[in-house]
């Protein structure tokens, strides 16, 4: 729904119009302070404007980028929006909603990349009805940290908000494939799936006659029991034999619609009843052979029917037999990457899964062959590099090593699980060649955000020590 500005008299709208240009010619022009500062003044003129926080929103992201945030700029920077997002969250609780937009937006400026303040601006701006703001301004912070589930979730609400039930939908598939058993995922994709079949059905009344569209609606009527069966996490007894028989009738109809082959998968899976949805799976494939998301689709079944068998001997006792099959899923595993990987060679992530196997299994040259092509896709890089920094090291390449992981540090601004990660192997590295003083600055880091982080209390404390121990030298 487009966003309805706010109405500005003549003069107002010049002043407008006058500073938004201003802004805009500095944001060419790359002088961000100045741009930032000009289109903010746009924003409290008319807070609802999409165009200028769009601007606002990329300049503030560039000239924040632009200083290269560590952990502990990154601190201070969410420190200083402090004091205007509490102006904000207490504006927002008393409706007084223009004035939440403005403080939300200072807190955001002062630290653009900050969660907490992405998503309370968004709910600002959904307060407010400006639900493409809100959009905006989750999706900008997701093109950065393209893993953040925080802001994956928030993402969804705002599309929610403004009826985008597509967009909601392809966000939260991505995390329901992700944690297929959590059953709070599953029901919000049911219930957006259900919202999207009803809203086709008034499109259908609208474009219809009025006799023929209400007969449609009276045929749908029949289906809301069982949209609300599907909305459940998990449908059991005669609900599930509802559901089941209900996409094996859509399957009859429509046979070459793989959605239905999909739909009733995902019943079986819910059901664990796993072979059955590896078999209906694979008679999807069999009508669209050259699809790998069936086939990602049919090795989670596999999966999942493994690791139901393998519970089920360790609960009986049985865990030579648990472990026999253990062996034999990792195998499956493996041999279905290749498989796949042969298949499709030029899906990336793929390579990158394999890469992860080979390094498990400790063959370092192929693991190597594989993260240096899956480290081409923008959303496996740093992953990759982390996947070559692995192998090197084990390999005794300690130079490879720290090479790769000072160019994955280089594109990691966010202090997530990743950069922990790279900052803590990187002063393990640089620490056995001898360099404890980097050594103590990269652990600081990860200490200064994480004192729980593997033993990097422990590595402070021995470096600490140490440089207590030159100074002294030093002194005497």
């Amino acid at each position: 729904m487009p966003e309805q500005a706010t109405q500005l008299s003549p003069a107002q709208q010049k002043r407008f119009q006058s500073f938004f240009n201003k802004g805009f010619a500095a944001f060419e022009r790359g002088n961000l302070d100045m741009a930032v500062e000009l289109l903010y003044q746009c924003l409290e003129a008319d807070p609802g404007n999409f165009r200028a926080r769009k601007f606002l929103r990329m300049a503030s992201l560039q000239r924040y980028t632009k200083k290269k945030p560590n952990a502990l700029t990154a601190g201070l920077a969410e420190f200083s929006g402090l004091a205007p997002s509490l102006k904000a969250s207490s504006a927002l609780r008393a409706g007084r909603n223009a004035q939440a937009i403005l403080a939300a937006e200072k807190a955001l400026l002062a630290a653009p990349l900050s969660v907490k303040y992405e998503t309370l601006a968004a709910r600002c701006c959904t307060a407010a009805g400006y639900h493409d703001s809100a959009a905006l301004i989750l999706e900008t912070g997701l093109q950065v940290d393209l893993q953040n589930e925080a802001l994956m979730k928030a993402l969804i609400d705002a599309y929610c908000s403004s009826g985008e039930w597509k967009k909601a939908r392809e966000i939260l598939v991505v995390l329901v494939n992700k944690y297929p058993h959590d059953g709070t995922l599953v029901t919000q994709l049911k219930d957006i799936e259900a919202r999207m079949t009803m809203e086709e059905g008034w499109n259908d009344v609208a474009k219809s006659g009025e006799e023929e569209g209400y007969r449609k609606l009276i045929k749908n009527k029949d289906q809301a029991a069982k949209l609300d069966i599907a909305s459940k996490a998990v449908a059991a007894g005669n609900d599930a034999e509802t559901l089941i028989e209900e996409q094996k009738a859509k399957i009859a109809q429509e046979p070459k619609n793989l959605n239905y082959y999909k739909g009733l998968a995902r019943i079986y899976q819910q059901l664990k009843r796993y072979d059955d949805a590896v078999d209906i799976l694979e008679k999807a494939r069999a009508l669209n052979p050259a699809d790998p998301e069936l086939d990602r689709h049919i090795t989670v079944a596999k999966t999942q029917s493994y690791d139901a068998r393998i519970d089920a001997l360790h609960a009986a006792g049985d865990a030579e037999g648990a472990q026999a099959l253990s062996d034999e899923r990792n195998q499956f595993v493996f041999d279905d990457l290749v498989s796949r990987v042969e298949r499709y060679p030029n899906d990336l992530h793929l390579r990158y899964e394999l890469g992860q196997q080979y390094l498990m299994y400790e063959a370092y040259d192929d693991a190597i062959q594989q993260f240096q092509l899956s480290q081409r896709a923008p959303k496996e890089r740093t992953a990759s590099l982390y996947g070559l920094a692995n192998c090197f090291r084990r390999k005794g390449q300690r130079d490879m090593a720290i090479m790769q992981l000072e160019t994955a540090l280089d594109q990691l601004l966010v202090m997530d699980d990743m950069k922990k990660a790279v900052l803590f192997d990187l002063g393990e590295l640089v620490e056995e060649s001898g360099d404890t003083e980097r050594a103590f600055q990269l652990y600081k880091e990860v200490y200064g955000a994480d004192i729980a982080y593997k033993d990097i209390d422990v590595k402070m404390q021995r470096l600490y020590k140490l440089r207590q121990e030159k100074q002294n030298q030093d002194k005497a």
